[in-house]
């Protein structure tokens, strides 16, 4: 088993976690990454490795997801086979409750194990905000209910490590991502109670409230963008529609076919991050199918509110609200869904030694992995598109 620990401008707290995991089992195997902390950091990450940490450094911070994954780069090459656990390293996450998930891992089979949070006593508004807020959005996305989405507790099987480098994300979307891709991938999601620890309010986190959570909701924020633009023609045109027949029927199905055209074209190219893994025609006939069966419930909806004298403008809003969340989830989990994709390999960087490991070539949709490399050897930066050897002292 292996512990990965992502850190970025880390305090005592990481050292800390350290020390009470080795003292609670002495052969788990550490590996920590730096994510261009800087010099300011340089004790802290001294002292990790004096304590018997892997540590992998680069200079220019890449993000959380970044971090992750040149620390699974990395275990896939110096440690083939082993399972991970990912651990953060603000002190949130208890010895207690890692080697939870680090057993429950081992008794998993084609699943991710998540520590998830019940979020009760003295909880950070902004953190019980945001949960509630992505947990409620991941529901909608793919009808599975988790009540701790964000967190960064997790343990992944070794077979799953080429899958969590093929995952888009550099930052803490990265995370977000790997649960929205999970059920394609062919990869469950079981969960194990934690216990809610905020240390001093959360101050050690780099969370940033309006970038991370722009980055975070990104995809449901470009489908509301998306879904207002066509509401917006849908609206215009059912007016229209209206004010020159007396059809309720001809008018809505009018309106719907233009604004479906544009939502199908915005929503394929620009929405929805796989959108072109299928073919333009097999899309647009899923899509089709789609606007049919919600047309139906549209209609069935406009003809109940307007015959219980709701006004015809108040009516389409009601339908509108509640389709749309329908129409979300349908999108995500099956039309624009994730495919399969072209093989862009990258060379996963090597540990040198005795005897070298042969590359690994991974399916990766990330531009380049940073070249982690031990402390105290040539520092890569971020975004270095070069193979790299791994290199240790």
């Amino acid at each position: 088993m292996i512990i990965l620990i992502p850190a970025y401008e880390p305090d005592h707290q990481l050292i800390t976690l350290v020390r009470n995991l080795q003292t609670a089992d002495p052969w788990l195997t550490m590996v920590v990454v730096d994510d261009g902390s800087g010099p300011d950091y340089q004790e802290t990450f001294d002292a990790v490795s004096r304590l018997g940490c892997h540590l992998l450094s680069y200079d220019v911070n890449g993000g959380k997801g970044h971090a992750l994954k040149s620390g699974f780069a990395f275990i896939a090459e110096r440690f083939p086979g082993h399972n991970v656990v990912c651990a953060d390293s603000d002190g949130q996450h208890g010895v207690a409750d890692i080697l939870a998930v680090a057993d429950r891992v081992r008794h998993v089979t084609a699943a991710m194990v998540l520590g998830c949070r019940n979020f009760t006593g003295n909880v950070p508004a902004r953190s019980r905000f945001g949960n509630t807020v992505t947990r409620g959005l991941f529901r909608l996305a793919t009808g599975q209910g988790i009540t701790d989405t964000q967190t960064g507790l997790r343990g992944y099987r070794a077979d799953m490590l080429p899958w969590l480098l093929t995952v888009r994300g550099e930052r803490y979307e990265y995370e977000l991502n790997l649960l929205l891709e999970s059920k394609q991938a062919g990869y469950g999601i079981v969960t194990v109670e934690i216990a809610t620890v905020y240390l001093d309010h959360n101050s050690g986190s780099h969370f940033r409230p309006i970038a991370d959570s722009i980055r975070i909701y990104a995809p449901l924020l470009k489908f509301l963008g998306s879904s207002l633009s066509a509401f917006v023609v849908d609206l215009v045109m059912f007016l229209i529609f209206s004010a020159f027949t007396d059809s309720l029927l001809l008018a809505v199905v009018g309106a719907r076919l233009v604004s479906a055209t544009v939502n199908f074209l915005i929503n394929r190219r620009m929405v929805f991050e796989h959108g072109r893994d299928t073919s333009f025609r097999a899309a647009a006939t899923g899509y089709v199918a789609l606007v049919v069966v919600l047309l139906s419930a549209n209609y069935a909806a406009m003809w109940t509110l307007t015959s219980l004298a709701v006004p015809d403008v108040l009516a389409k809003l009601a339908t509108e609200m509640t389709l749309l969340g329908v129409s979300y989830a349908v999108q995500q989990r099956f039309l624009f869904a994730r495919k399969g994709h072209a093989a862009s390999t990258v060379h996963a960087a090597q540990t040198t030694g005795p005897k070298p490991l042969e590359p690994t070539v991974v399916e990766t949709h990330i531009p380049a992995l940073v070249p982690a490399q031990f402390q105290h050897s040539m520092v890569g930066k971020s975004g270095d598109q070069s193979p790299k050897r791994f290199r240790s002292n």
